[in-house]
């Protein structure tokens, strides 16, 4: 197949604070989410100036991405857009559109296949040529890549380093905790999000001799009465102190950058926990720019450009499709409200 762009494509995140409240609006439009959650997660950003660190880490990946490909001789330019915040996909298509584009490959910021995780982004690039309309580029996401080698690689680099800062001596009986977003149960049981999650927070655990480790869960944003994925890392926080284990590492395995979910959920509010507790809490670093990571999506892209029928993974589950099936990670289905008791 002939490609002649890349398409960077990330959640976006705002930038200032005049920005955080119409960037919340964009991400939860359509959804059941409180208000007061909203304004919650509007203060999370309030700490720190109103600017999330998605943005200026995209940039970082984009430049290594840049300078990884032409390195290796792959002479395609690469352009950025968001879902839900400037530059935005529908903008970026557009330009795209007018540089003569005609087909691309999308790189999405989502390790793993769930509804938000990879059918919306599908979506959202179908809506975004919609938008454009005649002559926008065709554009096709690369597969998903949690059991892939250069993620893996880099996830147990990180791992190893958080690690490697506990003594010698109590670097046995250290528990590990692999943290993700958590989703609502139906969306998880329309998509292998979970057991994707088991298998590689599995391959990080085995390449780096850890016993002792469980997968959890972060950020939920619905209602109470919605169920959710869980243990929560908090909860599961407070468990690991009732067990006496004076030493824990969290790697946030679910993402693949430190954005605020990561530094807000685990270095804000799971380290207070942990400090509350007398636990020493150790926080490993997301893929972010390390260098197996790069190369990971250099050999993504390649993949197709070169139709490869082999491609790399680890483990027993195999390699994701290059096109997901059109049922699979559907919309969830919102539940119907229970009637009211009480009378008009």
């Amino acid at each position: 197949m002939q490609y002649d762009a890349v398409l960077f494509v990330s959640f976006g995140g705002p930038e200032g604070k005049d920005d955080v409240m119409p960037f919340l609006e964009n991400v939860l439009r359509g959804k059941n989410v409180p208000l007061q959650r909203m304004k919650e997660v509007a203060h999370h950003y309030d700490l720190f100036g109103g600017v999330s660190p998605l943005n200026g880490q995209n940039r970082r990946l984009i430049s290594a991405i840049k300078e990884d490909l032409k390195k290796n001789g792959i002479d395609l330019p690469v352009y950025w857009g968001n879902r839900n915040w400037h530059p935005m996909l529908t903008d970026t298509v557009r330009i795209m559109k007018d540089d003569g584009v005609k087909r691309a490959l999308a790189f999405v910021t989502s390790a793993y296949g769930s509804y938000s995780g990879c059918r919306q982004y599908l979506e959202d690039i179908d809506k975004a040529r919609n938008e454009v309309g005649e002559d926008a580029p065709v554009i096709d996401k690369l597969r998903v890549f949690y059991n892939h080698p250069g993620f893996i690689e880099a996830n147990v680099a990180h791992l190893n380093e958080s690690l490697n800062a506990i003594p010698a001596e109590r670097r046995k009986s250290v528990h590990v905790a692999f943290t993700a977003h958590s989703i609502p149960l139906s969306m998880a049981e329309t998509s292998d999000y979970e057991a994707q999650l088991l298998e590689a927070s599995r391959l990080v655990a085995v390449a780096c001799d850890v016993s002792d480790w469980n997968l959890v869960f972060q950020s939920r944003s619905g209602p109470a009465t919605q169920p959710w994925l869980e243990p929560d890392i908090l909860d599961h926080m407070r468990d690991v102190a009732h067990r006496k284990i004076k030493d824990v590492v969290i790697l946030p395995i679910g993402f693949v950058s430190d954005h605020m979910e990561v530094i807000y959920d685990l270095d804000t509010e799971a380290s207070s926990v942990a400090g509350k507790a007398g636990i020493n809490m150790e926080r490993a670093s997301t893929a972010g720019t390390h260098p197996a990571f790069i190369k990971m999506i250099r050999q993504l892209i390649s993949e197709r450009l070169n139709d490869a029928e082999e491609k790399l993974c680890s483990g027993e589950r195999g390699a994701a499709p290059n096109v997901c099936h059109p049922d699979c990670c559907p919309r969830p289905v919102r539940p119907v409200p229970a009637p009211s008791n009480t009378s008009a």
